[in-house]
């Protein structure tokens, strides 16, 4: 029985918004309460921004760029979403 309770364990990450992510979501930072065991992908579908991943999105995790979107995410964890850069 301890088990289960170890598996529905809270952990707390701050996502970070820049560019136009940030107007569309009407904030550059949002600290959300997840389950332990939730990965990139699953925080990317909570917030409906898996399209927007397919589409040049970038994520960084604690500063380093995460291609890998099955990364599980850990306590604490910096979770910056970065908008594709154009320029002229």
């Amino acid at each position: 029985m301890e088990d289960q309770g170890e598996s529905n364990r809270a952990i707390k990450v701050k996502m970070l918004m820049f560019g136009p992510l940030a107007e569309k979501m009407g904030t550059r930072e949002i600290d959300v309460s997840l389950i332990d065991g939730t990965s990139l992908n699953d925080l990317a579908m909570q917030f409906e921004l898996v399209e927007m991943l397919s589409s040049g999105l970038r994520v960084a995790v604690d500063g380093h760029l995460e291609t890998d979107l099955s990364r599980l995410l850990h306590d604490a964890a910096e979770v910056a979403f970065l908008p594709p850069v154009s320029g002229g």
